[in-house]
């Protein structure tokens, strides 16, 4: 069930509603429609504070039932924390929680008035972005391989927030990003027996069929042969699912204008190939087309916002298995920009694809700007953790922008050098560079091996191995870099 946001004006204490959401912060200050709430209840939150039920905590929560005095029949009081302190990061941490605690109720819809919360430097529209989009994000249920849930209590449906008409466009940004990040999250989510390279290809067709300013152009394997993407589908050859190169574009902009571009990895199941990775855990590579899901949802996104720009989203979508015919260490491959490479380890496969990704995006599109994002390095996940993906560029400006874009959608990414130094480590005494430049610096290396297949083009290279899925058995996909991306093309057009 995808979540729907509106904007309102009700008071809170006159919102007729299954529920409305009022902040606290600590030391018992109210927010201005907490503080209207308690004077129309006879100080029912207030009594609650005294008596240290409620204390503010940044994102706890309390339910008060049918006070007095109030429409609403529940009101959900949310901790805001220190108001001193109070930040972007936490404003999207309490509405997170916020929504968290809504889904737990037996109610359908709610109205919230934390978007009125003043975050220092940001306005209503950011505001109600923000909290439509991480109420979207804790509300997701993944549901396509397990069994439904008992329908025998409403499931929340739909959150109004309640703000001035500037915050419209920020609801209408919020709905197409959501759409974008889910679009994103259940492609990841999938298992890899269903979600392989050909259902990428068909969701990715579906897609361009149901919208006019989309065209979809899907390369199967002998076509990329006979263009020579040795280094691609080297990858593919031990499996039986071949692969797929998806080519999405949108106009949205002048007919002679030129596109920005995403290529995202595509790596659908990554077994390691020959150089097979542990057992243990393995069945999280299924998110090894997280850089896939992330593009194919910023596409998506920004074709639901309507951008007046033009997009390319390419996504090399492979399977990598271990077979007789898979490729080994030791083999030279011939890339499609003629490059050779030595293959040193077969799981530092996402390099491969992507490398004649790039090169294929660039020659045919010639794009104003190439973006590049792939669940890439174990290093970067080592450096970064899972707070920040990795970004590397050689282009500072553009460094900037996405850098930018990351902290105002809170989406965030941290630059790492791509200096020239690096790409010693890259020399092979076999072919024109190595897949691989050891264990020092493992995420600049692999960056280093792209931007080698990027020369004379306005490229960056987004590693969201730590980002793009959370950690254990039950962990799901993000959706990040979608919210990044999606701002940094937002950005372009207000420029």
């Amino acid at each position: 069930m995808t979540l729907q946001f509106s904007l309102g004006s009700a008071a809170p204490e006159t919102a007729e509603t299954p529920c409305i959401v009022v902040g606290v912060y600590e030391n018992g200050l109210l927010t201005s429609a907490a503080a209207r709430v308690d004077s129309a209840a006879g100080g029912a939150i207030k009594r609650q504070v005294e008596s240290g039920d409620i204390n503010g905590k940044a994102a706890s929560t309390t339910v008060l039932f049918a006070p007095e005095g109030v429409k609403a029949k529940r009101v959900l009081v949310v901790g805001l924390g220190s108001q001193k302190t109070f930040d972007a990061a936490r404003f999207q941490k309490v509405n997170l929680e916020a929504a968290r605690a809504l889904s737990r109720l037996p109610i359908e819809s709610a109205v919230s008035f934390l978007a009125e919360v003043d975050v220092p430097g940001r306005d209503i529209a950011w505001r109600a972005r923000t909290a439509a989009l991480a109420s979207d994000h804790a509300t997701y249920r993944y549901t396509a391989t397990v069994k439904p849930r008992d329908k025998g209590q409403p499931e929340l449906a739909s959150i109004t927030f309640a703000g001035t008409e500037q915050a419209q466009a920020g609801i209408d940004q919020a709905a197409a990003i959501a759409e974008g990040v889910r679009f994103a999250r259940e492609l990841a989510n999938l298992p890899p027996n269903i979600c392989n390279p050909a259902y990428i290809a068909e969701q990715a067709v579906q897609f361009a069929q149901a919208h006019d300013t989309v065209h979809c152009n899907v390369l199967d394997h002998e076509e990329m042969a006979r263009l020579g993407f040795g280094s691609l589908l080297a990858v593919g050859r031990g499996s039986a699912n071949k692969p797929k190169l998806i080519v999405l574009e949108y106009k949205g902009g002048d007919a002679d204008e030129k596109p920005y571009a995403f290529v995202g990895k595509g790596i659908t199941f990554d077994t390691g190939g020959i150089s097979l990775k542990p057992g243990p855990g393995m069945e999280e590579m299924k998110f090894d087309m997280g850089g896939a899901a992330g593009v194919l949802g910023a596409f998506v996104s920004a074709v639901k916002m309507g951008l007046k720009l033009n997009l390319v989203c390419v996504v090399p979508a492979v399977e990598n298995m271990p077979d007789g015919d898979s490729y080994r260490p030791g083999d030279v491959l011939t890339s499609l920009s003629g490059i050779t490479i030595e293959v040193l380890n077969t799981d530092a496969e996402g390099r491969l694809i992507l490398c004649d990704a790039l090169t294929y995006t660039a020659q045919t599109f010639q794009p104003k700007t190439l973006i590049d994002a792939a669940t890439l390095t174990g290093a970067c996940v080592i450096a970064l953790g899972k707070y920040a993906s990795g970004l590397m560029s050689k282009h500072d400006d553009l460094a900037e922008e996405l850098l930018g874009a990351g902290e105002n959608s809170l989406d965030r990414a941290w630059r790492l050098p791509l200096w020239d130094d690096y790409q010693v480590q890259l020399d092979s005494g076999f072919a024109d560079v190595a897949n691989i430049g050891g264990k020092n610096a493992g995420a600049i290396t692999a960056g280093c091996f792209l931007s080698r297949f990027t020369e004379g083009q306005r490229w960056a290279h987004l590693d969201i191995a730590g980002t793009a899925w959370d950690e254990g058995r039950k962990g799901l996909a993000t959706g990040r870099p979608v919210p990044l991306l999606a701002q940094w093309l937002i950005d372009r057009c207000e420029k």
